[in-house]
């Protein structure tokens, strides 16, 4: 409710609809009362259940059969209400939870929290789960909160023994539930962890499927898989059967407490101590106000995998806003800077020592600035916060409006399609000519435009990839940004391709902050930043 809007005005609205279920069953039960009671007094020698005397004639049905389709007719109606706005909430809100999650990651895309296989699980068949909490826990809920007190209302108003016996037996089943809900959540939770371990060991598979086909280990692996999916299969099983058992041992509570108000209303008819008209409306209503209530506890299991999934996405979500909140460093003095750094650092989560510390630096408009430094010594850190992938812990940092930047990383992400269907991520309406010419200004004049690339940049080597992301960044900067970010562009490239590359840097005119080891691209920087050294080299 607090963190999904749809939950909220659902909920007011399946509180509106059991109420009115509730005063329909109400009506239900009256109507069946007095048609099945008239037919009793209508027959010869029965007339002391009703204290009514016998006419002979049995009594018109009809309005009563009407009267009951109508009833029957509303509740139909108002059920198909309710399933529709129940799966009308759960998609509104498995979309919020969806784009939540996608934000959070995407404002810290480099914090360790969750796997890609563990984000896809639980974003796809995690989040979906709820459509059973929406659809049958939510709604049941909603019921068991307004139908029991309404008919325990009209039993009291009818008889106030049995109301007593209500009132004491209907406790009973919530302490069960809790206790059968507390081994179905332990249960769900270890399922989920099961279900997780899968996926991250069957993704990790995937991925280093070559590698161990190479070396002649990828059939071992199926023990190991074969292992979790029998965990799995175990997990499963048991939660089922908890949540079989559970439902029995509701339903046994339940059947007990209405047999008990049977037996009493029953000796209390044959002793005339009550009509059978006021017997037969409490016994049609006392089975409707426990049968809500147990029916939360039946539907708690359909609702337990999606309340699991949700907990692990709000544990994302909240992560996220917590670093944000946390590590906001101050803004630098720009003194016409378009970025600067002033005692930068950063300590990754868990770390014992800061990836680097104590940073400084400004870029001014149009300057070509090279990040250097030993492996490790946190140059791709400093650019990653540049970009605003993480918030550094220390230090304050002037950030460009990422619409003015163009980007390329050592492992630059590509789509399935074509080399041009990655070099036009820059800019969705460039044509053929213009994304020939950007990979002709990256040093790739050889690659083919219309050449199929697999998920991951599959069928491209680690220097063709470079060479499309960033050609993918000089078509973004034909279309607007005036800053460019790159790490180890020419790592990769011969000199021909990189002397290429490295004219188109500085012929575009913007802002260039690279990092490379490589002496043709100090050599064109107009200044050099050594990354943990207190000092700049001019070029």
């Amino acid at each position: 409710m607090r963190r999904a809007r749809a939950t909220r005005g659902y909920l007011v609205a399946g509180v509106l609809i059991g109420c009115v279920v509730a005063v329909l069953t109400v009506a239900q039960a009256w109507v069946l009362a007095v048609s099945i009671s008239g037919v009793f007094a209508a027959a010869p020698g029965f007339e002391y259940l009703t204290r009514v005397p016998g006419s002979g004639q049995w009594p018109d049905l009809f309005p009563a059969l009407a009267a009951l389709a109508g009833i029957f007719g509303a509740k139909a109606a108002l059920n198909w209400l309710n399933s529709l706005m129940a799966h009308r909430a759960a998609a509104a809100v498995k979309s919020q939870l969806r784009r939540d999650i996608v934000a959070a990651r995407l404002a810290d895309p480099l914090a360790d929290r969750t796997s890609t296989a563990g984000l896809v699980n639980l974003t796809t068949v995690g989040l979906d789960a709820l459509d059973g909490f929406y659809s049958k826990y939510l709604p049941q809920l909603a019921l068991a909160c307004t139908v029991p007190l309404i008919t325990g209302i009209a039993i009291a108003t009818a008889d106030l023994s049995s109301a007593v016996i209500v009132a004491l037996t209907v406790p009973l089943i919530p302490v069960f539930m809790a206790l059968v809900g507390w081994t179905t959540q332990a249960h769900t939770r270890r399922r989920w962890r099961t279900q997780q371990r899968l996926a991250h060991h069957f993704a990790d598979l995937v991925s280093g499927l070559p590698t161990l086909q190479v070396f002649g280990r990828a059939r071992a692996q199926e023990i190991g898989l074969t292992r979790s999916e029998d965990a799995h299969r175990a997990e499963t099983m048991g939660t089922l059967r908890v949540s079989f058992l559970s439902a029995f041992v509701l339903e046994l509570l339940a059947t007990l407490s209405v047999a008990v108000i049977a037996v009493t209303v029953g000796f209390r008819v044959v002793e005339s101590g009550m009509s059978l008209t006021t017997a037969l409306f409490v016994l049609v209503l006392a089975p409707e106000v426990f049968l809500p209530v147990r029916q939360v506890g039946v539907h708690y299991h359909d609702a337990a995998d999606g309340m699991a999934a949700a907990d692990q996405a709000f544990a994302v979500i909240d992560a996220a806003h917590a670093r944000a909140q946390d590590a906001s460093p101050s803004a630098a003095s720009t003194n016409g800077a378009v970025l600067s750094a002033r005692g930068l650092g950063h300590t990754y989560p868990g770390a014992a020592s800061a990836a680097v510390s104590g940073v400084n630096f400004e870029v001014a408009p149009g300057e070509f600035v090279a990040l250097v430094g030993p492996s490790g010594g946190g140059k791709t850190t400093v650019l990653n916060a540049l970009m605003g992938f993480l918030t550094p812990t220390e230090g304050s940092l002037l950030l460009p409006d990422r619409e003015r930047v163009a980007f390329v990383g050592q492992e630059p992400g590509m789509i399935s399609g074509t080399i041009a269907d990655n070099v036009a991520l820059g800019d969705p309406g460039a044509n053929d000519a213009r994304i020939s010419d950007a990979l002709r200004r990256a040093g790739a004049p050889d690659l083919d435009a219309a050449r199929p690339v697999g998920d991951d940049g599959e069928g491209l080597s680690a220097g063709e990839r470079r060479r499309v992301a960033t050609a993918r960044a000089l078509l973004r900067i034909d279309a607007g940004a005036q800053i460019l970010l790159l790490d180890e562009p020419t790592a990769g490239l011969d000199a021909t391709a990189e002397a290429t590359l490295l004219r188109s840097l500085r012929g575009s005119g913007v802002t260039v902050v690279v990092v490379s080891h490589r002496p043709a691209v100090l050599a064109e920087a107009d200044r050099v930043v050594p990354i943990g050294v207190h000092e700049e080299v001019s070029a």
